[in-house]
């Protein structure tokens, strides 16, 4: 195994997981994407994850994700990276998934664990082999065990490592321990995936974040890690702490951020739209006080 390097990261430090927008009506809004795509990259986005948990991949279809990375391909351009989620429960459909989403222009993959099915770190590896063997794109490993009831262990990403399109790590499973591991170990790219950790994270090595919570205040965030390049770490912790109520009330506040964030970009008369079922709209009295929390925040 190799040792950690400096290098650059692969799709840049501050991305976005970006919400799926939709029309009234529940139908994919290309449009309303493109513009939201633009403004994001246009206030310090490095890059795009489209069709993650923040994109609600579980209820679009497959044509669907291939036609949100075209747009949002055309929208940028080569001023960011568009990284495709393509995590299914199903091998067979990750990698009908990821070559589609190579096909459509995408700079990268995210790809989850499989999830319900709980299968053993054996085929959890040989998984996601199947989906960097398949394509010629860069792939980010997505450790999410909260949603997908298995666990990426270290020794599992250890090994996951030495293939050359594997490449870097989404990482939310709070062990922070285990990163710590894998990151001494690996050239691995780890990007803190849950956003009350994206300068704990990159203060150790980390790659910088994707993130949920930047749909609504991307400059904020890019503040945080831009101060700490900048070697001012007081202020880089201070400008983290000033987003800590933000982060908490979207993502820890019982509902999830998909929701949370389009309820916040529709107040802000960004393309959201709605949510599609299973999940539902935040109430008034949610969306209130989100709204004070994200005014607060970007106060001068």
């Amino acid at each position: 195994m190799t040792t950690a390097t400096t290098s650059a990261p692969p799709f840049g430090r501050a991305l976005c997981a970006m919400i799926t927008p939709f029309t009234e009506e529940g139908a994919l809004d290309l449009d309303g994407a493109q513009r939201l795509a633009a403004h994001l990259v246009s206030r310090g986005c490095d890059g795009l994850v489209l069709s993650g948990t923040t994109g609600e991949s579980p209820t679009t279809t497959d044509a669907e994700k291939a036609a949100l990375v075209e747009a949002v391909r055309e929208a940028v351009g080569g001023r960011a990276s568009v990284v495709a989620g393509v995590g299914t429960s199903d091998t067979r459909h990750t990698v009908e998934l990821a070559r589609e989403a190579e096909k459509a222009g995408a700079d990268g993959l995210l790809v989850v664990s499989p999830y319900y099915s709980k299968p053993p770190q054996d085929a959890v590896e040989a998984h996601f082999l199947a989906v960097a063997d398949a394509v010629g794109l860069p792939v980010v490993l997505y450790d999410i065990p909260g949603r997908t009831g298995t666990r990426i262990e270290s020794g599992t990403m250890l090994r996951l490592a030495e293939h050359p399109r594997i490449v870097a790590v989404k990482d939310c499973s709070y062990d922070f321990l285990a990163a710590q591991k894998v990151l001494a170990r690996t050239d691995l790219a780890y990007y803190a995936g849950c956003d009350e950790h994206n300068l704990a994270l990159y203060a150790v090595g980390g790659a910088g974040y994707i993130s949920t919570v930047a749909n609504v205040v991307p400059e904020q965030l890019r503040a945080v890690i831009d101060a700490f390049e900048a070697g001012d770490t007081p202020a880089s912790a201070r400008l983290q702490q000033r987003a800590t109520p933000l982060v908490e009330l979207m993502m820890a506040a019982g509902l999830p951020g998909s929701v949370t964030a389009k309820a916040l970009l529709g107040e802000l008369g960004l393309p959201a739209g709605p949510v599609r079922a299973p999940l539902r709209p935040a109430g008034r009295e949610v969306v209130d006080g989100l709204l004070a929390e994200y005014e607060r925040l970007v106060a001068v």
